[in-house]
């Protein structure tokens, strides 16, 4: 399914704009002129530092959302206190992450094998690491449920969310096997016991369950497809700097397919939420607090998804594109924070007024 010997693409070179470039600033001897060199290394060591600060402070945000944020959205609201949310949010956060980097490994080189005059390199797999920090993620929970239901371990695989997170937990250790094997295709089977595991855990109210589990499915599959996918894309992109045709239609064919993922998270994510959402709590509730911020969040992505694709169809370079889709890539990674965190907040049917 993987075409290519696995590399990590090298240092890149920046340009004086930021964008990246194949080669170095140069004349056509190959030598840099004696001018501009101090000026390119100082906004070379500018930019060196830029992204890792950058990388850094987006990761310190998701990690504040995802240990505070549950407790930030009750305040006020009368909601019983989780025992553990922020904890439960991170691990949560984690396996969606995982989620999300396998199943875009499998889709994305489906999109690269048609292009044509593409090199014939490939990024690194991250596959099996993000499965097995998934299933870690899994174990957790599972730790956390017995610490708070205060059973031993055995006992909580007996309980109903219990036996479906050690369900989870075995079937990403299945799908790191696949992936680490020579057939990583084999994954799609395991990975999918898992979405539907999921599913099922993140639905156990009276009120039809198996309606907001399969909806769960699908809304959590397109989603997965969509960041993992677009993340495996940009980082081929980057690889493939050198060749900016190729490049430009390999993200031609994700947006393509990215808009069918928008349609389904869309219409999923709508259902769900005049499901799960009585009207009178959307500003009183937690779930609904944080629905309206992961909406927001979703709004910006939309924006930067259309502007990334306009760039795209107006220009040849695919640079600036790519840093569009950078920056949906950054904020579609705080969504799946903030979705963490909406599946750790109280049914908000308990506080609701309506019979």
């Amino acid at each position: 399914m993987f075409s290519g010997p696995p590399a990590d693409p090298a240092a890149p070179t920046m340009q004086a704009s930021g964008v990246p470039s194949a080669v170095p600033l140069a004349d056509e001897t190959g030598e840099t002129p004696e001018t501009s060199e101090p000026a390119s290394g100082a906004a070379s060591a500018r930019r060196s530092w830029t992204a890792p600060l950058l990388l850094g402070a987006a990761g310190a945000l998701a990690l504040l959302i995802a240990l505070f944020g549950p407790g930030l959205m009750a305040r006020g609201t009368g909601e019983l206190r989780i025992p553990g949310a922020g904890l439960t949010t991170v691990l949560r956060t984690v396996l969606f992450a995982a989620l999300a980097l396998h199943l875009g490994e499998l889709l994305a080189p489906q999109l690269i094998r048609p292009v044509r005059g593409r090199p014939r390199t490939a990024v690194r797999s991250w596959a099996v690491l993000a499965s097995l920090a998934g299933a870690a993620a899994a174990a957790g929970q599972i730790v956390r449920l017995a610490a708070v239901s205060d059973l031993g371990i055995t006992e909580t695989y007996g309980t109903r969310e219990g036996g479906l997170l050690l369900l989870i937990a075995n079937g990403l250790v299945v799908a790191a096997l696949c992936a680490a094997s020579r057939r990583p295709a084999l994954a799609l089977a395991p990975l999918a016991v898992v979405i539907g595991a999921e599913a099922l855990r993140a639905h156990p109210e009276a009120y039809s369950p198996e309606f907001g589990a399969a909806l769960t499915v699908v809304h959590l599959t397109a989603a997965s497809l969509w960041t993992g996918g677009l993340l495996y894309v940009l980082r081929t992109m980057w690889l493939w700097r050198g060749s900016p045709v190729a490049a430009r239609a390999l993200l031609g064919r994700y947006a393509r397919l990215a808009i069918w993922l928008y349609v389904a998270l869309a219409a999923t994510g709508t259902a769900s939420a005049l499901r799960r959402l009585p009207l009178d709590v959307v500003f009183t509730s937690a779930y609904g607090r944080t629905l309206l911020l992961k909406l927001a969040l979703m709004g910006v992505v939309s924006v930067l998804a259309l502007a990334a694709r306009r760039r795209m169809l107006r220009d040849t370079d695919p640079s600036v594109a790519h840093r569009l889709a950078r920056r949906e890539q950054v904020v579609l990674g705080l969504v799946v924070v903030v979705s963490a965190v909406l599946t750790v907040v109280p049914d908000p049917h308990w506080i609701s007024l309506r019979p």
